[in-house]
Parts: C-alpha cells; structure tokens; sequence
C-alpha cells in the first residue's frame, strides 16, 4: 500500500526487452532504496512494481514489467533517461500525509488542458472507459503516483479538474507535463464498492 506522497524522482538507467516483459533498470541516487530488497513493492510513476534485481554498489535497481501492464500505463512510452516519480511502500505506524493508494492502475487519462498560475498548475483531465462516475468534488486521485485533490467535475465531458502546488512540483514529474501527455489514474477503491453496490441496488 501506498500515501500518494512522492518521495522523489529517479531516472531510468536502462530498459531491456524480453520475451514477454521489459526490465527497467532504475537509479538511486537520491538513496531511495538504501534498505530494498528482492521482491519489495516500489510505486513508480503510481505503478506498483517488484525490486527483481539489487546492485546498490552500482547505484541502481531492476524491475521486471509485464506486456499487460506495459499497454494498460505509461511505463512502456518511458525512455532511457526519463525521470519517474518514487514512493516505497507504506510501513505500519508511519504518518499517511497522503490517501491510501495501491499501485492498481485503471489506465491512462489525458491531459486536456494546462494554466499556469504563477507557480502552480491548473489541469483538467479526461477520464476514459465511463469511469467519470468514480470521481467527485474535492474526492481524491492517485495520478503518477501522487494522492490529488479532484477540485472540478465535468461529467458530460468526462473531465477532472486538479491544482498542482509548487512543493509537488518541484519533488515530482509533473513540472515537465504537456497538454496532450498521458498519465497513470488509480480510483479510490472505497469509491469505486460505493458505486458499483448502489448501481447493483438500482438496477434490481
């Protein structure tokens, strides 16, 4: 489990494709990962990976990522060198700043529209597949791993609205985001029983 509170960005070293899978060699510098181990649970740009390899001598970590999850996120558009947002799995007893997030991701929403205000982002998304029903005002969003605040609901465009503070800027991806861009959404899983169980009623 996951707060949706980004720890920091590191880069990716090397991707290597395979028989069914690719292997994202992931950087340390910031030494995120100074206590890993082999099948620890890391959130990487929201996703919810496995450490499958460790050389923290050579500063960086391995994880392995299915073709499935490969089409459903952005992680197969990342590149040598890109930066990716990273969270270390939630340890019992420490403070949760953020919103209890799993690293399930639904799939991609799209960046339809970006203002600048001063040193903050106003962005609205459109959220695919009928899923606009899960998200209300002032609800929450897992976005590249980050727990949002949903501050607009347009639900006959299928769009979110959210604001983007110059701390989460700074500590995450989203200071190089682009209209157009798509990004990683987790819905609450609370929300989403709520929904569905008052559907099910309705209908019968």
């Amino acid at each position: 489990m996951y707060t949706g509170i980004v720890q920091g960005l590191e880069k990716v070293l090397d991707i290597q494709h395979k028989e069914g899978y690719r292997t994202f060699v992931i950087s340390n510098a910031l030494n995120l990962f100074h206590d890993v181990f082999i099948g620890a649970s890391v959130a990487i740009n929201g996703v919810c990976l496995t450490a499958t390899q460790i050389d923290l001598i050579a500063g960086q970590v391995h994880f392995d990522v299915s073709n499935l999850t490969l089409e459903l996120t952005t992680l197969g558009q990342l590149n040598v060198g890109d930066e990716v947002n990273i969270e270390r799995s939630a340890k019992v007893g420490a403070e949760n700043g953020g919103h209890n997030l799993y690293g399930h991701i639904e799939g991609t929403a799209t960046v339809k529209h970006l203002t600048k205000n001063g040193e903050t982002f106003h962005i609205d998304l459109e959220i695919p597949n009928g899923n606009i029903k899960y998200f209300f005002l002032k609800g929450f969003i897992g976005l590249n791993g980050c727990s949002l605040t949903v501050n607009r609901v347009d639900r006959a465009n299928n769009q979110i609205s959210i604001d983007l503070i110059p701390e989460t800027l700074r500590l995450t991806t989203w200071k190089y985001v682009q209209v157009g861009d798509q990004v990683n959404y987790e819905i609450d899983q609370m929300t989403r029983t709520l929904v569905d169980t008052l559907e099910n009623i309705h209908q019968k």
